[in-house]
């Protein structure tokens, strides 16, 4: 049984995300699931640190993008909407090259709050990051 409140198809989703950060550091979504979301996004000079390495602010956007776009689309856009409360990373393994790929779950989709998991890997399939985002839901009654 699907958590969304309507399903968007991933061309809505990437259509959103146009002239917004996610569209210039090349971030895509690929594959909505019943219960979670999934994208990617290139390891290239947009998105590595002076060193070479994914830089960890990258694989944060990632998650939060991911994170903030499934709370969005858990909910009834007509009544509330979700903004991000907190996000915190931790950074496992480094990527030189190719694509990363994150998937977001649920922890928690309550009435104020949301907390989503994210866990980002590389082409190998190897654990890059793991984060979690809490979201704050906001009521548009009364604004």
């Amino acid at each position: 049984m699907s958590i969304w409140f309507q399903t968007p198809t991933i061309e809505d989703l990437e259509e959103r995300g146009e002239n917004t950060l996610t569209s210039l550091i090349g971030i895509k979504i690929t594959k909505i699931g019943d219960d979670f979301l999934e994208g990617t996004m290139p390891v290239d000079k947009r998105t590595i640190q002076p060193l070479g390495l994914l830089h960890g602010g990258a694989s944060c956007v990632l998650a939060e993008s991911l994170g903030s776009i499934a709370a969005n689309i858990v909910l009834d856009h007509s009544k509330e909407y979700a903004v991000g409360l907190e996000i915190n990373a931790n950074h496992i393994r480094s990527a030189k090259s190719g694509v990363v790929t994150g998937v977001a779950t649920p922890i928690h989709i309550g009435r104020k709050t949301q907390i989503w998991d994210i866990k980002i890997k590389n082409e190998e399939g190897k654990l890059t990051c793991i984060s979690r985002l809490t979201m704050a839901v906001i009521s548009k009654e009364g604004k």
